[in-house]
């Protein structure tokens, strides 16, 4: 079968491929920008993840110190509950009436009581302070001063509670405040 082609018709069939290659690039350039953004947006994606992960890793870690140190504060907490106990039923058992206590203070803060100042001279050896230390007195220095003080208190049934065994030594006139 022969067809007869006019200029019309093939005029008509350049234009359509013209437009189809247009609408066609239109569509590419289209597609590469699409395809841009997504990369983009991948990578934005990406950094997002990996500092989420760097951040939920130090978490970790800071989560797992915290952990220990706690850990390690309730273990003192139970020891000091224990040797309070220990002291508590040592101390009903017996008239107190007299009876004294050491408190042994850290920098002027109360570390530990205990029954007699031998322990608390032997716990201080613990810390690292040599047994033959020379101690001071809340007479010669201000508690605060002290790295390392213990101070007696004797039980007053007047009062059912513990004063101070040696009071403070009183400042002359000039230094009152």
């Amino acid at each position: 079968m022969i067809r007869f082609v006019t200029r019309a018709r093939i005029a008509q069939l350049e234009h359509d491929a013209r437009a189809a290659r247009e609408h066609a690039r239109q569509t590419s350039g289209a597609a590469n920008e699409a395809f841009g953004r997504h990369l983009r947006e991948l990578y934005a994606a990406t950094d997002r993840a990996e500092c989420a992960e760097a951040a939920t890793s130090e978490v970790g870690v800071v989560l797992s110190l915290a952990m220990e140190e706690l850990s390690a504060a309730q273990q003192e907490l139970l020891l000091k509950d224990i040797e309070i106990r220990r002291l508590r039923e040592e101390l009903a058992g017996a008239s107190m009436d007299g009876r004294t206590l050491s408190v042994l203070l850290h920098n002027g803060e109360p570390h530990a009581i205990y029954a007699s100042r031998e322990d608390a001279y032997a716990d201080t050896a613990t810390h690292g302070v040599p047994a033959g230390t020379r101690w001071e007195s809340a007479r010669e220095r201000p508690p605060f001063d002290c790295e390392w003080l213990c101070e007696a208190f004797i039980y007053n049934a007047a009062s059912n509670g513990f004063r101070r065994a040696s009071l403070p030594a009183p400042k002359p006139a000039g230094e009152a405040a």
